[in-house]
């Protein structure tokens, strides 16, 4: 009987002890989950590249000596491919860069005079160059922008008989002028990024004197020159591609 009673006595004793002993114990800490990181594109950096595509050179020639007037116009078209090398960097959204861009092309087109119809007005442009100025937009690892600043182009001039003899020559000639443009690029790895871009030259107009084969003159035209570019460009971008962002 006092078992009993001793027992009871234990259990009565520990049901009114349990409020306080669970008042003593720690409250669990509360973790916070950590915030999630965004990782966002960084235009910013040195960069090099390669590329390729189509032009297409519009030429109208005028005589300026003997019979004077429009002998006509042409484009010249083919292929081009080269390397560009530059800097960009970035405030918030919005990229600033400049570069220089340098290119092989095979750009080839003629037309029968029409003032002088036995004779044939050809034009090649066989390299180009650009350094421009760019301002962009952002949008993570997406790209666009537009750009503008100085051109210039090697070309040479001949004139030819409808059989195909050279008539008159200018030599090889480097012309001055400007370009705008427009582009997109996208940042598909770490570095690496690839775009489309269009290009306007402003090649305006330059007076030659033609010669012939015998260093005889020959004619004086005045030439005007404008050049349509579309080239897909690939870079690689010199450090970090991408900051931490909260």
């Amino acid at each position: 009987m006092k078992k009993i009673l001793l027992v009871t006595a234990s259990l009565i004793a520990l049901g009114a002890a349990a409020p306080a002993l669970a008042a003593d114990l720690a409250a669990r800490p509360y973790t916070k989950a950590p915030a999630m990181m965004v990782a966002v594109y960084d235009w910013s950096g040195f960069y090099i590249g390669a590329n390729g595509g189509w032009g297409s050179a519009r030429n109208r020639w005028d005589s300026t000596v003997g019979l004077i007037g429009s002998e006509g116009s042409h484009d010249s078209d083919g292929g081009t491919v080269g390397g560009q090398v530059g800097y960009r960097w970035q405030s918030g959204t919005f990229v600033f860069g400049v570069e220089a861009q340098g290119n092989w092309a095979d750009f080839n087109g003629s037309n029968t005079s029409t003032l002088f119809p036995g004779f044939v007005n050809n034009t090649k442009t066989d390299a180009f160059g650009l350094f421009t100025g760019q301002v962009g937009y952002a949008m993570n690892n997406a790209l666009l922008y537009v750009k503008g600043g100085a051109a210039v182009t090697s070309n040479r001039y001949r004139i030819n008989t409808v059989a195909g003899a050279l008539a008159g020559t200018t030599g090889d000639d480097t012309r001055w002028g400007g370009t705008i443009g427009v582009g997109v690029e996208y940042g598909f790895a770490p570095n690496w990024s690839v775009g489309l871009e269009y290009d306007h030259l402003f090649m305006q107009d330059k007076t030659y004197n033609f010669t012939t084969p015998a260093g005889l003159a020959f004619g004086s035209d005045r030439i005007r020159q404008d050049v349509d570019l579309i080239t897909a460009r690939v870079n690689y971008r010199f450090g970090g591609p991408v900051v931490a962002k909260y």
